[in-house]
C-alpha cells in the first residue's frame, strides 16, 4: 500500500498538478468572467448553450462566477483569480474581460465574446483557425455602428449635430468613434464625443446633451451600458433625444431604436462552444462565429412622445414594431 502511495506520489508530481487535479475533482469547471453585474448578462442562455452540449451546472458542471460589476480595472485580478483556481475553461462575456483573460493565461483554454474585430485586437491569428487558447463569438461592433448612424440618419433625416456616448473603459471603443467619424463626414454631420463609465459620468453626459441639444444620440456598445439601460432609456426620454441602441432590450425598456444581433442567441453560441471544449475540442480549432442575423427593433410609442414621424422604409424593415 505505501508502495502504491508513493507511485500515485510520484506519478502526480511527473503528470503536474493540473492534472492531479483533474483525477480528484468529481466536474468540470467553468470560470464565467462577467464585465457588468450578475442581472445585466443572458446567463440562462449561456446556460441553455452549455445544455445542448450534455452540460448542466449542478449536475455535471460547475460554474465560477466572477463580476466586474462595470470596473474594468479590477478584470486583471478576477482573471488571474480564475487562473489560480485552475478552472477548465474560462468563458469572457465582453472584449474587456476577453482581453484579460488573455493576459492572464496562454493555457487555459477561453471563450469569448467579443464586440470588434478579434484578429485585429491580438486574441486570435484569424477567423477560421484562431490559433491559441481563445475562440469564441465576434459580434462586430465598430462594423455595425456606421449602420447604427446611417438608421438615425434615415430617423432624423435633418440632424446636424449628433452626440455619441461612448466608455473610454472598453478596448473597443477607439474603433467605434473612428467608425462612426467616418460616417459622419460622409453626412456632413457633426459629431460629439461624450464619455462616461460611471453611473455618475453617465449623469454628467446627459448634461451636457441638455446643453448641446444634439439632434440624435448613437449609445455605444458596451456591457456596462447596458446593465444601465433603463437609466440611459429614462435620461435620453428626459432630454428629449431619438437615441440609437445596441440591442432590442433598450428599446423593449422604453428606447426608441435598436439595432443589433440577438443578445441571448450569442450568449446561446457562448455557451455552446464553452461545452464544445469541455468536450475537448480545441480553441485553436474551432472557427470564431459571427451573428447571421441583426435585428432592427422600433418603439413607436416612444417615437410619437418625442414627435417622430417614422419612415415608411424603416417600418418596412423592421424585425419588431413596439406599439
Amino acid at each position: 500500500m505505501r508502495r502504491r502511495e508513493l507511485l500515485l506520489l510520484v506519478g502526480g508530481a511527473v503528470i503536474g498538478p493540473r492534472a492531479l487535479r483533474a483525477q480528484q475533482k468529481a466536474m468540470p469547471v467553468v470560470g464565467y468572467l462577467g464585465a457588468s453585474s450578475p442581472g445585466a448578462q443572458p446567463v440562462a442562455a449561456f446556460r441553455q448553450g452549455l445544455s445542448e452540449t450534455g452540460y448542466v451546472e449542478g449536475k455535471n458542471l460547475a460554474i465560477e462566477f466572477r463580476w466586474a460589476e462595470g470596473r474594468y480595472d479590477q478584470l486583471a485580478l478576477l482573471a488571474a483569480d480564475l487562473v489560480r483556481r485552475n478552472v477548465d475553461v474560462i468563458a469572457a462575456d465582453a472584449a474587456p474581460t476577453a482581453r484579460a483573460a488573455k493576459d492572464a493565461t496562454p493555457t487555459i483554454p477561453v471563450v469569448f465574446i467579443s464586440g470588434g474585430d478579434p484578429v485585429e485586437r491580438g486574441l486570435v491569428a484569424s477567423f477560421a483557425r484562431p490559433g491559441g487558447n481563445l475562440t469564441g463569438v465576434a459580434i462586430m461592433n465598430t462594423e455595425v455602428m456606421a449602420k447604427r448612424f446611417e438608421l438615425l440618419s434615415d430617423l432624423v433625416y435633418q440632424a446636424r449635430l449628433v452626440a455619441l456616448l461612448a466608455n473610454p473603459n472598453n478596448p473597443q471603443t477607439e474603433g467605434v468613434i473612428k467608425g462612426v467619424g467616418e460616417a459622419a463626414r460622409g453626412k456632413v454631420v457633426e459629431l460629439q464625443i461624450l464619455k462616461a463609465s460611471t453611473e455618475g459620468e453617465i449623469d454628467a453626459a446627459f448634461g451636457t446633451v441638455m446643453q448641446l441639444h444634439p439632434d440624435a444620440l448613437l449609445v455605444g456598445p458596451d456591457p456596462f451600458f447596458f446593465s444601465r439601460r433603463e437609466q440611459l432609456v429614462a435620461l435620453a426620454s428626459r432630454s428629449a433625444v431619438p437615441a440609437i441602441y445596441e440591442w432590442r432590450e433598450f428599446v423593449t425598456a422604453g428606447g426608441l431604436i435598436s439595432y443589433g444581433a440577438s443578445f441571448t442567441g450569442i450568449f446561446r453560441q457562448f455557451g455552446i462552444y464553452t461545452g464544445k471544449i469541455l468536450k475537448g475540442a480545441k480553441p485553436g480549432d474551432l472557427p470564431v462565429e459571427q451573428p447571421t442575423k441583426f435585428e432592427l427593433v422600433i418603439n413607436l410609442e416612444t417615437a410619437k412622445a418625442l414627435g417622430l414621424t417614422v419612415p415608411q422604409s424603416i417600418l418596412a424593415r423592421a424585425d419588431e414594431v413596439i406599439e
